[in-house]
C-alpha cells in the first residue's frame, strides 16, 4: 500500500474529490386518490443533549443545550487526514465531534476550536452520547440504585435528575 501525504491544500483538494453524488430527485408526489403512505419506521437523525457544566463563550453566555446529528462514514474518515490528528492522535474526538454537533446553545457554527474550550468533563459526556447514538441508535442508559439494587434506564439527552 502506497502512503501519501496530505498537505493543507491536498486536504481540500481529497475532499472534494470524495463528494458525495447529488441526491437523487424525490419520488413525484401521490396522487390525490391514493392514500399517502406513512413511514412507519422514520430514523432519528437528530439527538437534544444536555451538557453536565455547559459552555462559555467568548461574551460569557453558558450554553448547555444542544443536537448532535448521526455520523457518517465521511465523518469519521475526514479526521483521519487532518494535520492536528495526524500530529496528536487524541485530537481526532475533538474533530470528530466539532463535526457532528450541529447546535450548542445559540451556537450554530460548533468547529474544533469551541469543543477545545469545553470542559472535560463535558467532552467525555458527548464522547459516550456520541457512541451510544452511532452504535446503539439511542440515548438510554442502564442504571442500578444504589440503595435499593433496583434497575431502571435513564435518558441521557435529558436534564438532571430532579430537573425539568
Amino acid at each position: 500500500m502506497r502512503r501519501r501525504t496530505v498537505t493543507a491544500g491536498g486536504l481540500e483538494e481529497i475532499l472534494r474529490a470524495t463528494e458525495p453524488a447529488p441526491a437523487p430527485a424525490p419520488p413525484p408526489a401521490p396522487s390525490a386518490g391514493a392514500p399517502a403512505r406513512r413511514e412507519e419506521h422514520a430514523l432519528r437523525t437528530e439527538f437534544e443533549f444536555e451538557l453536565p457544566r455547559g459552555y462559555v463563550d467568548e461574551a460569557g453566555t453558558l450554553h448547555r443545550h444542544g443536537s448532535m446529528r448521526l455520523a457518517t462514514a465521511r465523518d469519521e474518515l475526514r479526521p483521519l487526514i487532518d494535520l492536528r490528528v495526524k500530529e496528536n492522535p487524541a485530537y481526532l474526538s475533538v474533530v470528530l465531534l466539532s463535526q457532528v454537533i450541529t447546535r450548542l446553545g445559540t451556537v450554530t457554527d460548533v468547529h474544533a476550536g469551541v469543543v477545545e474550550r469545553m470542559y472535560a468533563t463535558d467532552v467525555a459526556f458527548l464522547q459516550d452520547f456520541y457512541r451510544r447514538v452511532n452504535s446503539e441508535g439511542h440515548t438510554r442508559a442502564a442504571v442500578t440504585c444504589p440503595h435499593c439494587e433496583g434497575g431502571f434506564e435513564v435518558d441521557l439527552s435529558g436534564g438532571r435528575l430532579g430537573e425539568s
